[in-house]
């Protein structure tokens, strides 16, 4: 699909071209949240899917699913742009989609939700605002303190230090390199199918039937993360055991203080993996990075991944909202 045209607003396909126009407008704001990179989204998008347009001063970032548009983000820009564009932006989804009720804007941070509520027009009250939209929250980034995720001091971090120490003791031959992807790139792609055929091993079939449906995307996610890793100026470690790859991780700046982790994966058969690369990853980026914050995104609502970013007793937890339109 090419570009897109909905009541006379031309929506442009998103691709690795658009990397420097995002950026410009994301330069603008202050956030910390791990969707707020031009590299999460496009990883993450399917390659037509994605589409976006400068909407009153603003980068409006639309995906269309089944027909039907909504935005990956709220309008990025300037504090005083935001809200008009908010509304723009509800009238180009409107006019594609089949109902109302499909249209949102995922993500929003809480700043811009309170710029969207009390700047409104002078004719507009707040109550009529709050009367046409439905503002939900949805999941929290967890951020960790760097220093922190490195030292694990305290009791709290005991079964963290535990596995880390048998992990070192059971492969002291391990092997830590920065991501290459070229190099790196068929090894990671071998252990991430490993990592999928032992997920669904250990899981009920009902289960292992809906992790099936979205481990596409997944797969299709750590494909461009390989292909457009220079460009996107992504950051990664791997780790070898055995002359084996056994784990990667990659994230990047956010902000100056602040990095997110994108992706992770390790062999569930290696025991403590997991918690020393992450540990590595967390050295890195605060010795070379100078990073002192590290947000490793949400828990996309699943239990088990609530708990273990809840182990690493998150620094601050960030909250994301969604707006509707009633």
């Amino acid at each position: 699909m090419g570009s897109l045209t909905v009541n006379k607003q031309k929506l442009k396909r998103f691709t690795i071209a658009t990397k420097p126009v995002m950026e410009e407008y994301l330069a603008k704001m202050d956030v910390d949240l791990s969707d707020y990179t031009f590299a999460a989204n496009f990883i993450w998008l399917a390659n037509s899917s994605g589409f976006y347009a400068v909407i009153n001063k603003c980068f409006c970032l639309f995906v269309m699913t089944g027909g039907e548009l909504t935005m990956l983000l709220p309008p990025i820009g300037k504090k005083k742009h935001i809200t008009d564009a908010i509304i723009s932006c509800f009238k180009v989804m409107n006019t594609n989609n089949s109902s109302p009720y499909y249209s949102r804007i995922d993500y929003v941070q809480s700043s811009m939700l309170e710029e969207f509520v009390q700047n409104t027009d002078e004719a507009q009250s707040m109550f009529e605002m709050l009367e046409s939209y439905l503002v939900e929250k949805k999941l929290v980034d967890y951020v960790y303190e760097a220093a922190a995720l490195i030292e694990l001091r305290g009791n709290s971090y005991h079964t963290k230090r535990t596995e880390i120490n048998k992990f070192m003791k059971s492969y002291p031959d391990y092997v830590i390199e920065q991501l290459d992807s070229v190099k790196h790139k068929d090894e990671i792609m071998h252990l991430f199918n490993k990592w999928v055929s032992d997920r669904v091993k250990y899981m009920p079939k009902e289960e292992a039937e809906h992790f099936l449906e979205g481990i596409h995307q997944e797969r299709h996610a750590v494909k461009q993360m390989l292909k457009y890793y220079e460009e996107l100026s992504l950051i990664g470690l791997v780790i070898y055991i055995n002359g084996e790859l056994k784990g990667f991780t990659v994230g990047e700046r956010i902000n100056k203080d602040t990095a997110t982790v994108i992706i992770e994966k390790t062999d569930f058969e290696i025991l403590g993996c997991a918690q020393f690369i992450f540990r590595e990853f967390s050295k890195m980026l605060k010795e070379h990075y100078e990073i002192v914050y590290i947000n490793v995104g949400d828990d996309m609502g699943f239990e088990n991944l609530r708990k273990v970013k809840m182990s690493y007793r998150p620094f601050k937890l960030v909250p994301k909202y969604t707006i509707y339109q009633k």
